[in-house]
């Protein structure tokens, strides 16, 4: 699933063999571009034109991708973070946001599990050097949310563009051959995050009865902002 910047629906020039060398089907809706609205239009699009090619075609399930370019890019790192259970690797082309904060919060506990076995590949020119530097964010910001899978490929000579054939073609080798976790890493690092989430909660807690309610406020909203759904529900407990 393809969620482009522009408003037609098209195949990006040169991704026909790849696509067709790898066996991947393309979709992508129209009037999706960045004009429209990611929550009215662009994410459902995205989610419905998945459920209709799985429905048309002997897809494995285990082989359902999301990608985008420029504004698309981020559209669909959303999408991959928001719904794990669909896409199982994201391709993002020049374009892409740090994970976990108000702006992209972390989903629900059970929801986020799955995400941290997501297959990440970003594709950038070496001339987009804006975006490499949020990249580079981005891609901290997966690690530290337990998301090693994510590799990077810098396109030589190429400036804020759509993937050629050669991009492309890594992209989805990327994505068809990534390696699961390992599962001492992972747990080590889920741990950590368990610890620090339980270390605010404790002082939320105490503010809260200590009857310090600006100040308990100020911290729910941080931790909400921060955690996401890892906080639900007892963050939710708190704020009624």
């Amino acid at each position: 699933m393809f969620v482009p910047p522009w408003e037609d629906a098209r195949l990006p020039s040169g991704w026909t063999p790849v696509l067709d060398r790898y066996g991947v089907i393309f979709v992508s809706a129209a009037r999706s571009g960045n004009d429209e609205s990611v929550f009215d239009r662009r994410e459902p699009l995205a989610l419905l034109a998945a459920h209709n090619a799985m429905q048309r075609y002997p897809v494995d399930p285990e082989r359902v991708y999301i990608g985008g370019f420029s504004g698309g890019a981020r559209v669909a790192l959303r999408l991959a973070l928001g719904y794990p259970d669909v896409f199982r690797g994201a391709v993002l082309n020049a374009g892409s946001d740090p994970i976990g904060d108000s702006q992209i919060p972390i989903p629900p506990r059970d929801l986020f599990l799955q995400f941290q076995s997501t297959h990440v590949a970003y594709v950038t020119g070496e001339g987009d050097t804006s975006q490499l530097n949020e990249d580079l964010s981005s891609m901290h910001s997966m690690k530290k949310w337990c998301v090693f899978d994510v590799q990077s490929h810098v396109v030589r000579s190429g400036g804020h563009e759509v993937a050629d054939s050669t991009a492309l073609a890594w992209a989805l080798n990327v994505l068809l051959h990534g390696a699961r976790p390992d599962p001492n890493k992972l747990g080590a690092c889920r741990l950590a995050i368990e610890e620090e989430l339980n270390i605010k909660m404790q002082e939320l807690d105490s503010l809260v009865a200590a009857r310090h309610d600006d100040e308990a406020q100020k911290l729910l909203l941080k931790i909400d902002g921060h955690f996401g759904g890892l906080a639900a529900p007892r963050s939710l407990e708190l704020a009624h």
